[in-house]
């Protein structure tokens, strides 16, 4: 009966979460203008607007860009912090973990509106550039990296490194050759955190964000505002592609784990 209940309780959570997304994900197909409505038959024209639509490829294009190039930062500011912070002593250690737990626990709007006032309003950093919009994707998601990484640290053996040197490497050979390949896999999943992390955010974007810019976040608010249905039900096809694209890209990211580990046994 125990066991029945926590795969009933499993299905249950699974089926909350998942069966919206295939809702949305069935409409994509279809050629009704809201969810619910009337059905006539199996339509692809949902996503030949996602692609027509010129403001649409402009604001994709450009969201995955900022996505990239911020998760890119964020990784690499993360990395060596995370080396930094494993290598150093005990105070200093706990010191740069408990500052990196602050913006992971932080709400977003907050995080967003303080970027506001230290860049645009008091150091006059203009809102038409993407500097302020680039600095808050990085704070957003440089701490969720740090933690993707810290724990491939934890289960490195420590003195790889000191080996390394006792050889005759200098130190930034043991750091590229020996310590980072042992990180790869907490970097990888780090760098798809942060991109995941930059395509969802609105709160810091709203803030923070040129007047003529938006990303899907905030263009999908701004549709469900408006009265263009054909937009609307583009972004069915956008939200359908999306949670595709992540789901082969966790199934691969498993299964060649899962090969690496048989390879090393």
């Amino acid at each position: 009966m125990k066991k029945a209940f926590q795969i009933g309780w499993l299905a249950l959570v699974l089926l909350f979460i998942y069966v919206p997304v295939l809702v949305l994900a069935v409409y994509s197909f279809t050629d009704a203008s809201m969810v619910g409505g009337s059905v006539s038959g199996v339509s692809f024209e949902n996503y030949l607007n996602l692609f027509r639509n010129e403001e649409l490829r402009n604001m994709i294009f450009g969201t995955l860009i900022l996505a990239v190039v911020c998760a890119g930062i964020s990784t690499v500011l993360a990395t060596f912090g995370a080396i930094g912070a494993f290598y150093s002593k005990r105070v200093s250690k706990t010191l740069l973990n408990t500052a990196n737990q602050v913006p992971v626990v932080n709400a977003d709007i907050v995080t967003g509106f303080s970027i506001c006032i230290l860049l645009i309003v008091i150091l006059r950093v203009s809102k038409d550039t993407f500097i302020p919009l680039g600095i808050g994707h990085v704070v957003l998601t440089a701490p969720f990296v740090y933690l993707s990484i810290l724990p491939k640290l934890k289960q490195m053996d420590n003195s790889l490194y000191e080996a390394a040197l006792d050889l005759g490497a200098t130190p930034a050979q043991a750091l590229f050759k020996v310590v980072i390949p042992q990180l790869v896999p907490g970097i990888l999943s780090g760098f798809m955190l942060a991109v995941t992390l930059s395509l969802d955010d609105y709160f810091i974007t709203t803030y923070t964000k040129p007047s003529t810019f938006d990303t899907i976040s905030t263009y999908v608010v701004n549709a469900t505002k408006g009265s263009q249905t054909e937009v609307k039900t583009a972004l069915w096809a956008l939200s359908t592609l999306i949670f595709i694209i992540v789901i082969v890209a966790v199934v691969l990211m498993n299964v060649l784990g899962n090969r690496k580990r048989e390879v090393r046994k």
